[in-house]
C-alpha cells in the first residue's frame, strides 16, 4: 500500500471515530479563561486581550466549577487548561490551581512567561502544573515589536529557563505564531529552540481572527503556507520535536507529515471552554460576536448539563452548509474545517488550507 492509500485508510478510520464522538462526545480538555488582562498587546491575539475588560470570577466560583466537574465526570476527568489574557495576572491564580491539583486534576497553561521568575516557577510546581505552552513569536526585536513589550523576549526566555531548571514538568512547549514578515526568521529560531531543553516547538500560522484582522498585510500567502509545512516536515524527518498546530485539514501531502495526528476539530466534541464571565464555548478562539456560539453560562446551569445537551452545531458535518465545502473531495475528512475560522453568519470557511497547499 502506497503512502497516500495508507493515509486515506487512516483518514477513513478517523472519520468513523469522529462520527462516534458526534454521537457520544467525551470531554477531554476544558479551558478556563481566568482573565482577559494581559501585559502584552499581540498583533495576532484572537481574543483581543488587553483591549477588552470584564469582571473576573471570584476564586470560589472557579472552585465550585471544579467540584462540579469532579462530581459529574468522575473516572474520566478532563485536563484543565488555564489561559487568558495572561493567566498569571489573575490575582487568585495559586488558590484556584492548587485546589484543582488537590482534587486530582491534571492541568496546563498557556503563558507569555514574562512573569515566571524562579519563585513563580516553584509556585507552579507546588500547584501541580503538568504542561505549559509559552509564546515566542520571533527573534528578540521582532518578538518585542509584535507583542508590544520592550524586553519581552528576554524575560520570556528567562521564564522558560526558570521552568527548565526545576526539571519537574511533563512538557514545556514553545509556540510560535508565524506571519508573512516573520517567516524568514524560522531557521534562526530553530537554532535557538534546539539549544534549549524544551520538549517541543509548535509552529502555527497567523489566522484571520481577532486582532489579526487589523493587519491583513501579515496574513500568510499560499507560498508562505507551503514553506511552513515543508520546514516542519524537514525537521521532523530529522526526528526533531517540531510540530504544526491542531488547526485545519492539510490534504494528503501534509496530513500526518507535520504533526502526530490527523485533523479533527475537537471544539464542542472533546473540548470546551469557560470564559471569564462564565459563558461556555467550544473553543476560545472562536469569534464571540457570532450567533449561536455561547452554549450557556455556568451561573445559570450546571456545566455537565450544557455539555450534554448543547453544542449541537459543533457535533455535525458543516460541509453541507456551504456549496464549496459540500462539493469538495476532502469534505469527509475536513467537515468544514476548523471552527475558529468558520464564518457562522455567512456559513463559509475564512481559511481553507487545501486551497493554499494544493500543488500549483
Amino acid at each position: 500500500m502506497n503512502k497516500n492509500k495508507m493515509k486515506l485508510s487512516h483518514l477513513d478510520l478517523q472519520a468513523d471515530v469522529r462520527n462516534k464522538f458526534f454521537e457520544k462526545p467525551i470531554l477531554k480538555q476544558l479551558f478556563f479563561e481566568l482573565t482577559l488582562s494581559c501585559n502584552e498587546h499581540c498583533w495576532h491575539c484572537g481574543s483581543r486581550c488587553g483591549d477588552v475588560r470584564s469582571e473576573e470570577m471570584a476564586p470560589q466560583e472557579w472552585k465550585d466549577i471544579l467540584v462540579q466537574i469532579k462530581e459529574d465526570f468522575k473516572g474520566s476527568l478532563p485536563q484543565i487548561n488555564v489561559t487568558g489574557g495572561e493567566p498569571l495576572l489573575y490575582p487568585d491564580f495559586e488558590e484556584v490551581m492548587s485546589y484543582a491539583h488537590s482534587l486530582g486534576f491534571k492541568w496546563g497553561m498557556t503563558s507569555n512567561a514574562i512573569l515566571i521568575t524562579p519563585e513563580v516557577a516553584k509556585m507552579l510546581q507546588r500547584c501541580g502544573m503538568n504542561t505549559i505552552s509559552i509564546s515566542i513569536d520571533g527573534l528578540p526585536e521582532t518578538h518585542d515589536r509584535i507583542r508590544g513589550l520592550q524586553g519581552g523576549y528576554k524575560r520570556a526566555m528567562e521564564g522558560i529557563q526558570n521552568l527548565i531548571d526545576l526539571q519537574c514538568f511533563d512538557s514545556i512547549m514553545v509556540t510560535t505564531v508565524v506571519n508573512h514578515e516573520t517567516i524568514s526568521e524560522l531557521d534562526a529560531l530553530y537554532e535557538i529552540m534546539r539549544d534549549i531543553y524544551i520538549d517541543s516547538w509548535r509552529i502555527m500560522g497567523i489566522e484571520p481572527i481577532g486582532r489579526a484582522l487589523e493587519h491583513p498585510e501579515l496574513l500568510l500567502t499560499d507560498n508562505d503556507q507551503r514553506y511552513i509545512m515543508d520546514f516542519i516536515r524537514s525537521k521532523r524527518a530529522d526526528n526533531e520535536p517540531v510540530t504544526y498546530g491542531c488547526c485545519h485539514y492539510l490534504g494528503l501531502e501534509y496530513e500526518r507529515e507535520v504533526r502526530d495526528w490527523y485533523f479533527f476539530c475537537m471544539a464542542g466534541v472533546t473540548v470546551a471552554s469557560i470564559t471569564v464571565t462564565g459563558d461556555v464555548y467550544g473553543c476560545l478562539d472562536i469569534d464571540r460576536e457570532q450567533p449561536g456560539i455561547i452554549q450557556g453560562n455556568i451561573h445559570d446551569r450546571r456545566f455537565s448539563d450544557i455539555w450534554k445537551n448543547e453544542f449541537k452545531a459543533f457535533r455535525r458535518d458543516r460541509a453541507d452548509d456551504n456549496e464549496k465545502c459540500a462539493t469538495c473531495e476532502s469534505r469527509k475528512y475536513c467537515m468544514g474545517g476548523a471552527f475558529h475560522t468558520w464564518d457562522f453568519t455567512n456559513k463559509k470557511q475564512r481559511l481553507c488550507l487545501i486551497d493554499s497547499l494544493v500543488a500549483h
